[in-house]
């Protein structure tokens, strides 16, 4: 801990921005595919006047600090700050020591790998407690004093960024590649955010429970047992609960059914799992 900041953080954050800077510079700027937010600005600005995005980003979001930092907390807005200033650094850097990816002739791939480094990027930085400032501190002053949805406000900003790119600069079919990479970078956000692992969880009825849990304990994976009440019978009966990994959820299947073919089962994924067997070992340390 450094003043109340993990190094851990820090060291991710820089690392979200290092590949979010590298997708922008070598794919969007590289290849005319705009972005939305303020990096759609910076983008717009430099594809119009050459100004240096690296440069821009820090001036727009000097303002933006300044009107909102309280709402983000202390270790927020500082991550928010490594997380702005790393991105114009890695920006700079990036446009020196530039790397020739030749993909002018199959802009699908453009779109894709810009949204994919855009998406890892930002979803690191996000899990790991910071921000790019600009259209996330804008969201959270409108929903405090305007009532509005953060979901809202930032799809609403986007979608004028990235239509005066069009009506600007881009042409039509760069936009619709723009629209693209936006697509694939969000959902790829969300994947990195949310949790890159997932599961599925298993909840399971049966008048054989005990034997079940015993067997399913033999897996390495534990079971939580709890109480239930049928709503026609009104019997009270075990519920089983447990999650495995994606590729053991055919043999758990496998278990229920030999012990009991007549159990209920319900599979659920489960978008993001912590704890021992997943991101800590048997002896509570996390696995590497």
């Amino acid at each position: 801990m450094l003043f109340g900041l993990r190094i851990k953080s820090i060291i991710f954050i820089l690392l979200g921005a290092a590949i979010y800077s590298f997708g922008i510079v070598h794919f969007n700027m590289q290849n005319n595919l705009g972005e939305g937010g303020f990096t759609g600005i910076t983008l717009l600005l430099y594809f119009l006047w050459k100004f240096d995005p690296a440069i821009t980003n820090i001036l727009l979001n000097i303002p933006v600090f300044l009107i909102g930092w309280k709402l983000l907390g202390r270790n927020t807005f500082i991550y928010t700050l490594i997380g702005t200033s790393a991105v114009s650094l890695f920006l700079a850097i990036f446009q020196r020591y530039q790397f020739d990816i030749q993909l002018e002739n199959d802009m699908m791939l453009v779109a894709l790998f810009a949204g994919v480094f855009i998406g890892v990027g930002l979803g690191i930085i996000f899990r790991y407690g910071g921000t790019t400032g600009g259209v996330d501190i804008i969201a959270r002053l409108a929903n405090k004093y305007l009532g509005w949805s953060m979901g809202n406000t930032m799809f609403l900003f986007d979608f004028l960024v990235i239509t005066s790119s069009v009506l600007l600069i881009l042409e039509l079919d760069q936009g619709m590649y723009t629209l693209v990479a936006v697509y694939v970078g969000a959902r790829v956000l969300d994947v990195i955010q949310e949790g890159a692992y997932l599961a599925k969880g298993a909840t399971i009825i049966s008048e054989k429970s005990e034997q079940i849990a015993k067997e399913i304990q033999k897996m390495d994976r534990g079971v939580t047992v709890l109480k239930g009440r049928g709503s026609f019978t009104g019997a009270e009966r075990d519920v089983l609960y447990c999650v495995v990994a994606r590729n053991e959820i055919v043999r758990l299947k496998n278990i229920i059914i030999k012990v009991d073919p007549h159990a209920f089962i319900s599979i659920s994924t489960v978008q993001d799992v912590q704890g021992e067997g997943f991101t800590l070992d048997e002896n509570k340390k996390p696995l590497l």
